[in-house]
């Protein structure tokens, strides 16, 4: 079973404030589970939602195979 993590937790793993983990869950941007009134968010979410929002750097074509316009 997952680590659930706490919102202060996740904002520190994603290096942003407890107000941005606030707004995935509001948003349900973000996988969590309610425990009683507490929050918690699987760790697997948090590494899923790195994953899809993860872009790739474009790859530039060196300037000798460029064609001229």
């Amino acid at each position: 079973m997952d680590r659930l993590l706490t919102v202060q937790q996740v904002a520190d793993r994603l290096g942003t404030g407890v107000r941005f983990s606030r707004r995935l869950i509001e948003e349900r941007r973000i996988t969590f589970v309610k425990i009683g009134r507490h929050v918690r968010i699987p760790e697997s979410a948090v590494e899923a939602y790195v994953t899809a929002h993860t872009v790739e750097p474009v790859v530039l074509r060196p300037e000798s195979l460029r064609r001229a316009a």
